[in-house]
């Protein structure tokens, strides 16, 4: 095809495409039917993870539950055969462990079925200053918020490719899209996360593999307890999010295979002028929204005895 030709393709479709996108925020997409679709969600044993777990389970799917909190997570399990199903499975995994992941799916595989609905939300957080984090906190916050979307995606990748079916859904952080005081770990792999996510869903539409969709989630701080002492300068403007609002606009976005949801929708605003704004004017910004001192009272999520 000559340069004339594509150009004017590309006008054409990039046209259409501005319309449909209009049109959308005014027609109902239509939600998919997860019904009998094997789901797997990693950190499943509380907050974001568990809610998750219960909302498919109400929409008949089938439940695989990893977390390295046995007890979390058998309470999840407990609670989703409250809703009246028994298709509810539960693993004990460390995902920051790559052979453990690798084991676990194995049995997944045998026991319960292909995995037609990968969601990634185990995460951990430091909590301090990249000087002053450990190294070996450092390292599990990127194997357990990086490295294991890699490895889970390499165990039950394959078998969505095969049936062109599937879905893969990554819960990263609005600090996957731009760096935080006091979260450079964090920050650094949440990062990863959405560079990985986004390039394996090219890598799949590059081969044809239209049928295996991708949802990037970039939320806010959301009050489950693992950001616990964290504050918003203009709650109005960026308010900490509660949890069950965070599971509904989630739910929602991989029931209408969204690609990408960002919370609260104030942050579209702020990381669209981040690519186009100077860097001063960036820090200035930075400054009034409190980017700076977020985590200046950060206590996390207090471990049980």
């Amino acid at each position: 095809m000559n340069f004339f030709l594509e150009t004017l393709k590309v006008l054409v479709l990039s046209i259409y495409y501005i319309l449909e996108s209009i049109l959308l925020w005014f027609i109902p997409i239509r939600k998919k039917n997860v019904a009998g679709e094997i789901v797997l969600i990693t950190g499943a044993g509380s907050g974001i993870g568990r809610l998750l777990a219960l909302e498919f389970a109400q929409r008949g799917a089938t439940l695989v539950l990893w977390d390295i909190n046995h007890e979390g997570n058998k309470e999840t399990s407990r609670l989703v055969k409250e809703l009246g199903t028994s298709r509810v499975h539960d693993y004990t995994c460390d995902c920051s462990k790559r052979q453990e992941i690798y084991k676990v799916a194995d049995q997944v595989k045998r026991e319960v079925g292909d995995v037609s609905i990968l969601i990634n939300n185990a995460g951990v957080v430091t909590g301090k200053k990249f000087i002053d984090s450990p190294d070996s906190l450092v390292e599990k916050t990127i194997e357990v918020n990086c490295m294991a979307h890699f490895w889970t995606c390499k165990a039950f990748l394959p078998a969505m490719m095969a049936s062109n079916h599937g879905h893969l859904v990554s819960i990263a952080s609005s600090a996957g899209l731009i760096g935080v005081n006091g979260l450079a770990d964090y920050c650094a792999s949440k990062f990863a996360a959405v560079g990985f996510a986004e390039s394996v869903g090219l890598e799949m539409l590059a081969l044809g593999k239209n049928g295996i969709k991708t949802t990037i989630v970039c939320p806010y701080f959301i009050n489950t307890g693992m950001f616990d002492g964290c504050i918003t300068k203009w709650p109005n403007v960026l308010p900490i999010l509660e949890v069950d609002y965070a599971v509904r606009k989630i739910m929602d976005a991989i029931l209408k295979e969204q690609v990408y949801l960002v919370m609260p929708r104030s942050l579209y605003f702020v990381f669209g002028l981040k690519n186009i704004m100077s860097v001063k004017l960036g820090f200035l910004l930075g400054d009034y929204f409190g980017a700076f001192h977020f985590m200046d009272h950060f206590k996390g999520r207090v471990k049980k005895d």
